[in-house]
């Protein structure tokens, strides 16, 4: 039996959390396009873009952070922005107003992304 390098393991794990979230993004992007053109549609999709786009954007920027404290501040807006983009998709999904399959998985994958800067977050504090 052979023991499996936890660093490599570690480091595994931050390119494909680096990948699902781009590729969430990418997919996001897919679905906003075919939201309808009228007037709710088109605020929430702002929102939703924004807060789509900020948990990549403020996740590398954490990658590059130049102190733990920054790190987990980076991870925070991640974890915040990713909680408001489950808000604007169940709106748009209770609303009736998108394609409820993608919507549900976007949905879903937001809710995988969020619990795990949420972990993150925790055992960062030093709270898990």
């Amino acid at each position: 039996m052979t023991m499996q390098n936890p660093k490599i393991d570690r480091e595994t794990f931050k390119e494909e959390f680096k990948n699902r979230i781009y590729n969430f993004i990418l997919r996001l992007i897919k679905f906003i396009d075919m939201l309808p053109r009228d007037v709710v549609c088109r605020v929430i999709a702002d929102q939703l873009m924004r807060s789509g786009a900020s948990i990549g954007a403020n996740y590398f920027e954490a990658r590059a952070a130049s102190s733990k404290i920054d790190f987990t501040n980076y991870f925070n807006h991640s974890l915040k922005s990713s909680n408001e983009s489950k808000f604007w998709l169940s709106i748009l999904i209770d609303a009736k107003k998108c394609n409820t399959s993608e919507s549900e998985d976007l949905l879903k994958e937001v809710s995988e992304i969020a619990n795990i800067f949420a972990s993150s977050i925790l055992t960062l504090k030093g709270k898990k």
